[in-house]
């Protein structure tokens, strides 16, 4: 029998056609005896993959698969690492696509998405047959179907037209681990979260993510995933925007250290999850709870770089932090305080993974698990008490969805956190820039008004 080069070069594993992406096919190695044939046809069925696996009206699966067609044995090269990967893990990505491309159907148009960010976000929303298409403002006639919604930034009139017309809308914000830069100096992300019933950070309504955190099991293997790459993030000292990791002086000596994050306060995230707390009452409110602490205030990235609204005035932040730390980063803030507090900031959740204690004032998504100390009014629906993997497997390799920034392709988290970790993400083109000497010019500008 001649052996054909791959399974891949039959058409029975193949890379969609995502927008953007850099490769169409796996890359065939030199085999070697690690699959069995009937263990991999059966795991080729019973996904579904065989011919156009991602369009919706695919029969992939339904015809028998000639064994002539296969090679005994499979090996291709991982898309993402180089590293030769068995037919069965070839298999496993495949159906990973799939299910994302399928999650997609029914979503007719994204809207309120900025222009910089389309490119990293199309081949997220892809159905499979079309890519999607971007609106300023609503299109008539609207076809049928769901709106993919940044809600922060479509016009209050296009989503009160969507609510008249009960048309279904999905929740697009940024992922937990977004990017290696502020998106408010235009740094596309690279994760973002895709939510059917709510933004996840409004309590006000169950979210996919309070969902998953009340209702979901979790098996062994994902956990063993999550403590992996909690295990990578808290090594590489991994932010949300930034990486860094220094060991820093305990600047007040034997007095206890508590950080305090600022936030954006007309962010989305705060105006529905913050209990009107602003960035100053947080820190009145921990500085008359702990009078002997010594406080640590960072304020928020896109505050510091100059772009958004949580200033606190010098005056009032030096009176009431013992130190402010706009320049140090996070992940080494986090090491170095006895406790960490938070309105509703991701810094949190960061401190989870690190194992440090958490005080929540708001009702950030990561609040009412068992977890954290809370003293906003977390829903009563939050019951479940969760075990810190499990938080970070669903969080964190579940819920979001991750872009590779080399190949273009639709990634599981880890290979997302590993770019981080390799510098392989500063890409920065002229619009970055511009933002950034924006940025100077404004903070230049408030410190002359202050």
């Amino acid at each position: 029998m001649t052996v054909p080069e791959t399974v891949a070069s039959a058409g029975l594993l193949r890379i969609p056609p995502f927008p953007g992406a850099q490769l169409s096919a796996f890359r065939s190695l030199p085999s070697e005896p690690t699959d069995d044939l009937d263990a991999l046809l059966v795991a080729i069925r019973s996904e579904r993959l065989a011919g156009c696996y991602w369009e919706p009206t695919s029969e992939g699966g339904t015809r028998e698969v000639a064994r002539q067609e296969a090679a005994p044995f499979l090996r291709v090269e991982n898309p993402f690492t180089g590293e030769a990967m068995s037919g069965l893990d070839a298999v496993a990505l495949c159906a990973f696509w799939r299910d994302l491309i399928a999650s997609n159907r029914g979503i007719i148009g994204g809207l309120g998405i900025a222009f910089w960010k389309q490119k990293a976000l199309a081949p997220l929303l892809w159905d499979g047959i079309r890519e999607l298409p971007f609106w300023r403002s609503l299109p008539e006639p609207l076809p049928v179907g769901a709106v993919a919604v940044w809600g922060a930034k479509a016009r209050a009139e296009d989503l009160a037209e969507l609510g008249d017309r009960n048309v279904p809308i999905v929740e697009v914000e940024d992922g937990f681990l977004r990017s290696a830069g502020l998106g408010a100096d235009c740094v596309p992300p690279l994760s973002i979260t895709v939510d059917r019933l709510g933004a996840y950070f409004d309590p006000a309504q169950p979210s996919e993510l309070e969902q998953l955190l009340e209702w979901a099991d979790v098996g062994s293997d994902m956990l063993e995933r999550a403590s992996r790459l909690r295990d990578v993030i808290v090594a590489a000292g991994l932010g949300k925007y930034e990486r860094g990791r220094t060991t820093l002086p305990r600047f007040g000596g034997e007095r206890r250290h508590l950080l305090v994050t600022g936030q954006v306060e007309d962010d989305r995230s705060v105006m529905t999850g913050g209990m009107g707390v602003t960035n100053l009452t947080l820190l009145e409110r921990v500085r008359a709870d702990h009078p002997d602490a010594f406080i640590l205030y960072k304020p928020h990235p896109d505050v510091e770089a100059g772009h958004r609204k949580g200033a606190i005035p010098p005056h009032l932040a030096d009176s009431l932090a013992d130190r402010i730390v706009a320049d140090l980063p996070i992940a080494s803030l986090i090491e170095l305080a006895d406790e960490v507090h938070v309105n509703t900031s991701l810094a949190g959740f960061e401190a989870l993974l690190r194992g440090k204690p958490v005080t929540t004032y708001g009702v950030p998504f990561y609040a009412g698990w068992g977890l954290t100390r809370d003293l906003g009014p977390v829903p009563s629906r939050r019951t479940r008490r969760r075990t810190l993997d499990e938080l970070v497997a669903l969080a964190l390799l579940v819920y979001p969805r991750y872009l590779d920034p080399v190949t273009g392709l639709p990634c599981p988290a880890e290979v997302v956190v590993d770019r981080l970790c390799s510098d392989g993400t500063k890409r920065t083109g002229l619009l970055v820039g511009l933002r950034r000497v924006q940025g100077r010019l404004l903070r230049g500008w408030r410190k002359l008004v202050a």
